[in-house]
């Protein structure tokens, strides 16, 4: 493999997510870099037919595809719920290329769902007077996310979907390794009353610093809910014996194998896991306790992606207050925004090892999250 640059290596971990809603937090990717997105195409009708998890682990797989690729060398991603967009140096670029490829190639074998995926140079994105800017927020001890801004993402975003830099067609059939990559938790109710999807981007009007104004202003009132708004418990979600998608985590993950052959072998790690979970005692290295905690402080369930996106467990009247300041902001052109309510959130995880602490759990809403929440920018909002 060959090694990163060490840009992102030596970027600081933020702690406190408000003080990512200003500009000066974020740094400017190298020239050389390259952005890469990927989007499921129809993921509106796949969410019409009930296929969300389906939606989001595909969506996962880009991440940890890239992350056995490149042997669990950092770089910076996010999760946008039908879709993943990354940065890598040129170093890492003819391998994000080539992964990416597989792995549409891969989706399409195994679930007749078409996947764009795309590979824009920077200097692409500047010549647009754009840019792509990066920060690390330090969820816990052991996990990071990174944060966009800059515009630049978005652009590339929307240039795939345009049907510009897309990856060429190849006859490149080798499965993507996605190990790690699992989806075995129950859903997860609200507690506050609902699980509220929102995305929130600038508007033409809008100066860096009256965004980050009206961003401060929509994290006071989630400050107010219990654990800020974090949709995971403590004590983690709830696990069945077998779990309902595990169909789904095979047939993704399989790779070379067979299909009988791994489904059998996940069936066994996913009684032994929910064994347990339900023991709820230490074994070996591995402490349930500990794990789900963990989980629950690594999960991303904010984050900066040229705006402002967040999968909270809020109550009605803190939805209807956050609703009031985006309306305002709106009709000002400051942003531009959408939200989506449900009442249960998912996680969909990887886990190079349960031992370590390093696990990474992205967190929607169960019923379209982000993908409907961005459908609904622009309309007027039901409540």
């Amino acid at each position: 493999m060959t090694k990163p640059d060490g840009f992102y290596d030596a970027l600081p971990r933020q702690p406190r997510f408000a003080n990512l809603a200003q500009p000066t937090a974020f740094t400017p990717l190298p020239d050389d870099w390259v952005i890469c997105c990927s989007d499921i195409v129809d993921s509106t009708g796949l969410i019409a037919a009930g296929r969300y998890k389906t939606v989001n682990m595909i969506a996962a797989a880009v991440i940890a595809a890239l992350q056995n690729a490149v042997e669990g060398a950092a770089f910076p991603f996010v999760f946008g719920g039908d879709g993943t967009s990354f940065a890598v140096p040129a170093a890492q670029a003819d391998t994000s290329r080539r992964i990416l490829v597989r792995l549409r190639n891969w989706v399409q074998q195994e679930f007749g769902i078409a996947l764009r995926v795309a590979a824009i140079p920077l200097a692409k994105v500047r010549a647009q007077g754009l840019d792509v800017t990066v920060a690390r927020h330090a969820v816990s001890d052991h996990a990071d996310y990174a944060m966009f801004s800059g515009g630049g993402l978005a652009w590339a975003e929307a240039e795939m979907k345009q049907g510009r830099f897309m990856l060429a067609e190849s006859d490149d059939h080798t499965p993507p390794d996605l190990t790690g990559l699992s989806c075995r938790w129950n859903t997860i109710p609200a507690r506050n009353g609902l699980i509220l999807s929102l995305v929130m981007l600038p508007g033409p009007l809008a100066s860096a610093a009256r965004f980050a104004e009206i961003t401060a202003e929509i994290l006071a009132l989630t400050a107010k809910l219990a654990r800020g708004g974090h949709p995971v418990p403590v004590e983690g979600p709830g696990m069945n014996l077998l779990p309902p998608d595990l169909m789904l985590e095979t047939k993704l993950t399989h790779g070379s194998r067979s299909l009988w052959k791994s489904q059998l072998a996940l069936l066994g790690s996913a009684l032994l896991a929910s064994l347990l979970f339900r023991r709820n005692k230490p074994t070996g290295q591995f402490n349930p306790t500990r794990y789900k905690a963990t989980m629950s402080a690594n999960a991303d369930y904010r984050k900066f992606d040229d705006g402002l996106k967040m999968t909270l467990d809020c109550t009605p009247e803190i939805r209807d207050q956050i609703t009031a300041i985006l309306y305002r902001a709106q009709a000002a052109q400051e942003v531009r925004f959408g939200l989506h309510s449900q009442q249960e959130a998912r996680l969909t995880c990887i886990v190079p090892s349960a031992s370590r602490d390093d696990h990474v759990h992205f967190v929607d809403g169960s019923a379209g999250g982000y993908t409907r929440a961005a459908k609904n920018m622009g309309k007027t909002i039901g409540k």
